[in-house]
């Protein structure tokens, strides 16, 4: 399972003055707008919610499971490496004054290197901003040299902050988004009563536009593709390495992966591959066991003796569950 940084607040020197509050403050809550310039379903995703469950399991405010142990924030993430190497706006999700930030960490998988190394600040780069009335909002993983504020500005609405980054204890690129009232974590899709039991009232603290945006997805797919000269890997292909591949005669492959979140135990993965006259070339399906985070797969063809039959081709994976197409996602492959 992928894991976010267990980014609680409090674990890091950045956040703990701003975090303390002499006493408790009745006011309305902000009603925050989306906290990073990009599409929910198309070019960025919800990995990861707030935990929901106080003993030793995790589940999300909608009895899903996209969360972890002791998760106290929401996880926007991108699709892939190449998104956050063009560069993706995290914004301001209410009007406030910067309290803290920092900059300067390595943008680099912690998988890479290690735990050990970024454990103190697994939160990364990072601004702060307080809303008033004990209101505050945490921005982290930040990208390297991005961070646009400074203490103890005001930033409006919508303002952009920096960038989306893979800084701190983070395995993909993403921000975790966190929410606290007088120190207190807040879910912003539960709002600020308690969360109790499945399918109660909530009044979610986003406002109307984005809540709409943010309806709960518990699966999507987030990239697929062609690989012609080698078995593609999850890595190389999140970091674009098989980008723009054409199919040559003398390709010895003809492999269509994907990358999909929130695949369930008991989902069936189907490719297919279809040549430029609309033959199959291949038609694979697969039974999945276990829960998946993140569930990135390929399947396809070696060159047949006969040489590869005319293009463009088209790649199709679906995923399906309880016998209902839950992604689709096409690819189309040239032939030079």
């Amino acid at each position: 399972m992928i894991r976010a940084a267990i980014a609680t607040l409090l674990s890091a020197s950045l956040f703990a003055g701003a975090l303390s509050f002499a006493a408790p403050a009745a006011a309305e809550a902000p009603a925050f707008g989306l906290p990073l310039a990009c599409r929910i379903g198309e070019t960025c995703f919800i990995q990861n919610y707030v935990d929901e469950d106080s003993g030793p399991g995790w589940r999300d405010h909608a009895c899903g499971r996209l969360s972890y142990d002791g998760h106290d924030g929401t996880d926007f993430r991108l699709p892939d490496y190449t998104a956050m190497d063009k560069g993706v706006a995290v914004l301001a999700a209410a009007s406030g004054t910067v309290l803290r930030v920092r900059d300067g960490m390595e943008d680099v998988n912690v998988n890479v290197i290690g735990r050990d190394t970024v454990m103190k600040v697994g939160g990364g780069n990072a601004v702060i901003i307080d809303h008033g009335d004990g209101w505050q909002t945490a921005y982290l993983h930040m990208k390297r040299g991005s961070v646009a504020v400074t203490p103890g500005q005001r930033v409006e609405a919508g303002q952009r902050l920096g960038d989306v980054g893979l800084s701190g204890l983070t395995e993909f690129p993403h921000l975790h988004f966190g929410v606290r009232h007088n120190g207190a974590v807040v879910d912003p899709f539960v709002g600020q009563q308690p969360f109790t039991a499945c399918n109660q009232p909530m009044a979610p603290l986003w406002n109307a536009a984005t809540a709409k945006a943010l309806a709960y997805r518990p699966t999507a797919g987030l990239s697929a593709g062609f690989a012609t000269r080698r078995v593609p890997e999850a890595e190389p292909a999140r970091h674009g390495e098989f980008a723009g591949e054409v199919l040559t005669p003398d390709a010895p492959l003809l492999v269509l992966w994907s990358d999909i979140m929130g695949v369930r135990d008991g989902d069936t993965q189907r490719i297919r591959i279809l040549d430029g006259d609309g033959r199959t070339l291949f038609d694979n399906s697969k039974g999945i066991t276990g829960d998946k985070a993140v569930w990135f797969a390929y399947q396809g063809l070696k060159r047949p003796a006969s040489g590869w039959p005319n293009g463009p081709y088209k790649g199709i994976v679906t995923l399906s569950r309880d016998g209902k197409t839950v992604v689709t996602l096409e690819r189309r492959l040239d032939v030079r």
